[in-house]
């Protein structure tokens, strides 16, 4: 449901309510005078019965508006009264008696004042109601109180002497309430006793405080008259508020008549009362200057929470009402003891001191100049990181005001923590929605500051840093990209930075200016160093400069360093993964990928200095990343003859420059490896520098690089797996595989390709098992229990497969290596006694085999994890686990026996699976000759032959497959008795 918002008069009926009925249960709880403060209680009862009665009038005119606001202010006189009356704190001053009783009778006499001026249309013309009002304002209004305590004159306690006093002023001075009939509305001499006070106290010193006359009081509005004009009755009042009682009366059908007389009147000319006036004026000049002396008196550190508070509101309702007051305040010196109460523990002092800065800084720049010259700024900005929301929320009210002087802007900006704090503001969830619009406001106005600008972008403010670089002046722009170039961007901010600006900084860069394209290319690389930006800068156009860069030469050459930045941020561009094959870069309309360029990077690489090399490394790495531009690539560095001249890099001291090559090595290997590994094998010293990269502790791009470089290089090339194998490459591999698999080396993103890397030169000594140096190395480590163990390693797709290549090569060798029993030669005893048969003999290689001696599948317990890899989604991981597996099928072992060891395994029904597949046409020719293998057995071919699928499957792999595919499927065929046996239709060939 929609909340409905209250009528102001319903809302000051219900106020007014409220607060009768709280000070009349006050009022019979005080312990002194209780007979006249219970005289009291029973005239707010009374009122608070004529209320219920009114509040649902009709009427909210702003007549009735006034008088209520009047009422509501003299209660608070009253509550007043009662407050300090019930106080039971050390006396600080006393209050006599016949002057408490006194006090009590004005307040009852207002309070009946002000209830006669409610008009009859308030109470919607009940003349009864009407007659209850005049009844209860005149015994009110005659009301008469007398002291039980006159003659020990007992003195009534009170909280502290400043309390009373500073409300009583404000009172005076804010509100006009009048506090007798006489000619003053209060006697402060009579008031107040001054025998207690010493000449040095801190507290209000009434001397100085000018009674106020009734003459000054408007009798409509109860305040301090600021336009007094006089009737023709000679009844004076405040001009708007007798113009607002003419139209009332105007406005009711009624003739026009004076509020105080209530006798009609002739004319409603209104005579100014000048004289009047003036004498206000001066009077209000004197008091207030009287009370900003006191005030003063009350703002040291020494006074108590309750005084400083006091004095403060005083300031600021006495630069609410005038300016004037504000330069008497700076003129005596207060802001710098205001400032001071920033450094109270009171959060209370902290909150007023800040309001009360906050007003004497609105509008005024002399007082914003003094504020700052305070040195309160600081103070300001502390007050900004306290956990207290109210005192954030005025400390932010205030800079906003001093912001507003463009003198001052820059020296908030100098504030160690300020713009950090203020943008930290502005994009807090938690903080109140009022203090985020006042700090936004704020730092809009602390940009008229380039220094400041420049701080907002430091702390992730970027919006004010592009809106002058794409818009400022040719000297702004230079600044600015500067700026750019000098800070540390987030990613955001790169990504905020390349959609804005980067238009602008290409177009910079493209003038000519060495000094403009400094600064633009720092601020180019920062943006350019997050990837996703780099569509961003090819549209912009930034490649032809970049080259042009690259490549000048002669006087109109950039600085190597220049340059160097130049390769960072082609480097970047290219590595984005955003294409740039076709993108022109010159008027040849040639390429990055064109032929020529690439040989102009490579002639680049080899005449300039390590630092630039490192970058155009980091280019070629880019480029080869691309399938496309990788041959291109590869055929520049074939025709320039630049292949050992790469090589050599991987011994250079610098490790950019040594990881650059590396890795530019390492994406050319799968186009190129054989011409790197006889590179690799005439070089000196490179070889052992990458295995010992590879073999260091800890884990970085570079270990990764290494061992994914001599990974992929030819499995194939047995003189470079000798030369790993002379270099001491195994046992470092086979350490770091271990290491890594007991978590001794981790939570490293170069943790994978690592270990592909390892586990990829491991395998490649698996196809040298000829060589006994290799063999015993492979024993000697337990190559068969080391490859199973990783063949569980899931997630891995590569080290999988590459545990499965490698297990088929041990496993081809396991026949050789199982050692048959010697069997003794038979006598005449062996007639009558035969020997016994040997026990423990492999089932398929019929000797003594072992996981570590014999590299047997069987013994080191891999068949398993074999045929689970073989439903495995990557289909190289399926087709080594299946070629693997064949092992134990091949004419050099037990095929029957081998057969019901995959039986029991329950490897069939997963090769019958992929035959049926037919995922590739490796795996149809491997999973063919293992079916064919498989139906040797009669009782698995029964059962295989009812299933139609497979039948289908083979007779595909004899229709379509190579040749031998189809030799196979046929001799599969003819054990399901698909094809007679005396048919030969593929004749062997040579």
């Amino acid at each position: 449901m929609l909340e409905v918002e209250l009528p102001q008069v319903v809302i000051l009926w219900q106020s007014l309510l409220s607060r009768f009925s709280e000070v009349a249960s006050f009022a019979r709880n005080v312990p002194v005078e209780q007979e006249n403060f219970a005289q009291l209680a029973s005239f707010l009862e009374n009122i608070c019965s004529i209320i219920i009665e009114l509040q649902n009038g009709r009427d909210s005119s702003p007549l009735i508006s006034e008088i209520l606001e009047a009422l509501l202010r003299d209660v608070e006189i009253a509550n007043q009264l009662v407050h300090i009356c019930s106080r039971k704190h050390r006396i600080h001053q006393s209050i006599q008696s016949k002057d408490l009783v006194k006090r009590l009778e004005n307040v009852v006499h207002d309070l009946g004042r002000s209830l006669r001026l409610i008009p009859l249309s308030s109470v919607q013309n009940n003349e009864n109601t009407k007659v209850i009002i005049d009844s209860l304002s005149q015994q009110m209004q005659e009301a008469y109180f007398h002291s039980v305590d006159v003659q020990n004159s007992e003195s009534v306690e009170v909280e502290h002497e400043n309390s009373l006093k500073a409300e009583h002023l404000q009172k005076q001075s804010s509100v006009g309430i009048s506090h007798s009939s006489g000619n003053m509305l209060n006697n402060s001499e009579s008031f107040y006793d001054h025998g207690s006070q010493s000449d040095d106290s801190r507290h209000y010193d009434q001397r100085h405080i000018e009674p106020l006359y009734e003459a000054f009081v408007c009798p409509l509005t109860k305040q301090i008259m600021r336009d007094p004009v006089t009737l023709e009755n000679g009844q004076t009042y405040e001009r708007s508020s007798i113009e607002r009682w003419f139209k009332e009366c105007q406005e009711n059908g009624r003739k026009p008549v004076c509020p105080m007389t209530g006798k009609e009147l002739k004319s409603t000319e209104l005579n100014p009362s000048i004289a009047l006036r003036n004498t206000i004026e001066e009077w209000t000049a004197r008091n207030e200057g009287a009370q900003i002396d006191i005030a003063r008196a009350s703002l040291t550190l020494e006074s108590s929470e309750e005084e400083v508070l006091y004095a403060l509101k005083d300031i600021q309702l006495l630069c609410f009402k005038s300016r004037i007051n504000k330069h008497r305040v700076r003129n005596v010196g207060l802001i710098p003891m205001i400032v001071n109460q920033l450094k109270s523990s009171s959060e209370k002092i902290r909150c007023r001191a800040l309001e009360a800065l906050c007003l004497l800084a609105e509008d005024d720049e002399d007082n914003k100049e003094a504020i700052a010259e305070a040195d309160a700024i600081r103070s300001f900005v502390k007050c900004l990181s306290r956990e207290l929301s109210q005192e954030r929320e005025e400390a932010v009210s205030l800079l906003l005001e001093l912001s507003k002087s463009p003198s001052l802007c820059e020296k908030i900006g100098c504030v160690n923590g300020a713009i950090l704090i203020l943008v930290g503001m502005t994009s807090s969830k938690s903080e109140n929605v009022v203090a985020v619009e006042k700090a936004e406001k704020t730092l809009e106005n602390l940009e008229q500051c380039d220094k400041n600008v420049r701080q907002m972008a430091e702390n992730g403010r970027l919006q004010p840093l592009i809106t002058r670089l794409v818009g400022g002046s040719e000297e702004v722009q230079l600044e600015m990209a500067n700026y750019l170039g000098e800070i540390v961007l987030s990613n955001e901010g790169k990504v905020l930075v390349a959609e804005m600006a980067t238009k602008t900084l290409v177009k910079i860069m493209g003038s000519g200016k060495v000094l403009a394209r400094e600064s633009v290319l720092k601020a180019l690389n920062q943006i350019s160093s997050y990837d996703v930006n780099g569509r961003k800068l090819i549209e912009a156009g930034i490649l032809p400069p970049l080259i042009k860069d690259l490549f000048t030469v002669g006087a109109n050459q950039l600085p190597i360093k220049m340059k160097e930045v130049s390769a960072a941020i082609l480097a970047n561009v290219v590595s984005s993964g955003f294409e740039y094959e076709a993108v022109p870069i010159d008027a040849d309309g040639d390429t990055l990928v064109s032929e020529n360029i690439i040989h102009n990077l490579l002639h680049l690489i080899s005449n300039t200095g390590p630092a630039i090399e490192a970058k155009l490394l980091q280019v070629l790495v880019g480029l080869s990343s691309s399938p496309d531009a990788v041959l291109n690539v590869v055929t520049a560095i074939k025709s320039a003859g630049a292949t050992i001249n790469l090589i050599q890099f991987i011994e250079a001291p610098q490790k950019d420059l040594r990881i650059a090559s590396v890795k530019l090595l390492q994406r050319l290997c799968p186009h190129m490896g054989q011409e790197l590994a006889d590179g690799l094998r005439v070089t000196t010293g490179q070889l052992s520098t990458l295995i010992r990269i590879m073999g260091a502790n800890g884990l970085t791009e570079e270990h990764a690089a290494a061992a994914s470089l001599l990974a992929n290089l030819p499995v194939m090339d047995a003189t470079l797996t000798r030369s790993l194998l002379d270099e001491g490459a195994f046992p470092v591999v086979v350490s770091r595989i271990h290491e890594v698999r007991h978590g001794e080396t981790r939570g490293s993103r170069f943790l994978t390709p690592y270990l592909e890397g390892l586990v990829g030169v491991l395998a490649r000594f698996t196809f040298l098992l000829d060589d006994e140096v290799v063999v015993a190395l492979a024993k000697q480590y337990n190559l068969a229990s080391l490859f199973t163990d990783l063949l569980q390693t899931n997630g891995l797709d590569e080290v999988q497969r590459l545990s499965a290549v490698a297990l088929e090569n041990l496993s081809a060798h396991s026949n050789a290596l199982s050692e048959f029993p010697e069997i003794s030669k038979g006598g005449f005893c062996d007639c009558l006694f035969p020997p016994p048969k040997p026990t423990g003999l492999c089932p398929v290689h019929h000797g003594i085999c072992s996981s570590k001696n014999t590299f047997c599948l069987l013994e080191a317990k891999a068949v398993t994890k074999l045929v689970a890899c073989l439903d495995h989604a990557n289909v190289s991981v399926v087709e080594a686990s299946l070629a693997a597996i064949c092992t134990l099928v091949s004419d050099s072992v037990d095929v029957e026996r081998g057969v019901q060891i995959l039986d029991q395994a329950d490897a069939i029904q997963p090769i019958l699976d992929i035959l049926q597949e037919h995922k590739t046409e490796v795996l149809r020719q491997r999973a063919v000759w293992t079916v064919e293998r498989i139906l040797r057995s009669g009782d698995l071919a029964r059962t295989i032959s009812t299933d139609a699928n497979v039948h289908t499957a083979l007779v595909d792999a004899f229709r379509y497959g190579n040749y031998n595919s189809r030799q196979v499927a046929e001799k599969a065929l003819k054990h399901l008795n698909k094809i007679p046996n005396f048919s030969g239709v593929f004749h062997k060939i040579g």
